[in-house]
């Protein structure tokens, strides 16, 4: 398997099982940042039963080996830099799944470790590759938010979901113009200081994976499913534009 993840491999998450499981991936201000779970930075909202957490769409997490497991995989989970909005209006920050909480997660998804090879190193591969990813994703938010700074310096996650088979509107057009499909989606609802922003996040492949565990190209935009959004996202266009056109003037061997 090597450093090649599925769709179904990157951006998974669960929150922990230990009575007061902390919330699930994606993701925490850089200050006094955790290194680990052992000090329980979040609480999961939901009962801890069979339901669903409205917050990252994920059932009850699961740190029990799986029958049948090849090799024993580790518990422990990183803390992300992404801030999460809490119901009571604090801040905590969102958790990593753990490598046996991914593989648990693959599982429900239909993988079959008998069907590849794959080693622990595999794992541990396959966890900071997930882990890059959200966290690429959260800064690339941040430049969006940063349109509204002067409202809120502080957005922060509030919920996610995968949407890997609802292609977006422009990665469908994308796709007619000849360019691949990008092999998941996801939706995070981001708390711009009391305001619900709907950002899409299209994942398309990349090629080999970098020293960074970096390997998806990320298009992150907010939804057009409010008029703020759209300004937002014409404001955008237009800086690019004039960007690229005052560069190529500047630059004159950028069009040769």
């Amino acid at each position: 398997m090597g450093n090649k993840v599925s769709a179904e491999a990157v951006n998974i998450s669960s929150p922990v099982q230990d009575g007061n499981p902390p919330p699930e991936c994606p993701m925490h201000n850089k200050a006094e940042k955790p290194k680990s779970t052992d000090a329980r930075p979040s609480e999961c909202p939901v009962q801890h039963d069979n339901s669903i957490n409205p917050y990252n769409m994920m059932p009850p997490a699961n740190q029990q080996p799986a029958p049948d497991q090849p090799f024993q995989l580790p518990t422990q989970r990183q803390v992300s830099t992404i801030p999460r909005a809490m119901p009571d209006g604090s801040t905590e920050f969102w958790v990593y799944p753990s490598q046996q909480m991914f593989w648990n997660a693959m599982l429900r998804k239909g993988w079959r470790w008998k069907d590849e090879d794959i080693k622990p190193k595999d794992m541990d591969d396959i966890i900071k590759i997930h882990n890059a990813n959200n966290e690429q994703a959260w800064q690339e938010v941040l430049k969006w938010e940063a349109l509204h700074a002067k409202e809120c310096g502080h957005p922060r996650l509030k919920s996610f979901g995968g949407k890997a088979t609802q292609y977006s509107p422009r990665a469908q057009m994308r796709s007619l113009l000849g360019y691949e499909l990008p092999f998941d989606r996801h939706d995070w609802i981001v708390d711009r200081c009391g305001k619900d922003v709907r950002y899409i996040i299209d994942y398309y492949d990349g090629g080999e994976v970098d020293n960074k565990y970096q390997f998806a190209l990320l298009d992150v935009r907010p939804a057009m499913d409010s008029f703020e959004n759209v300004w937002d996202r014409m404001k955008v266009m237009y800086m690019r534009y004039r960007f690229e056109l005052l560069g190529n003037k500047e630059n004159p061997k950028l069009t040769n």
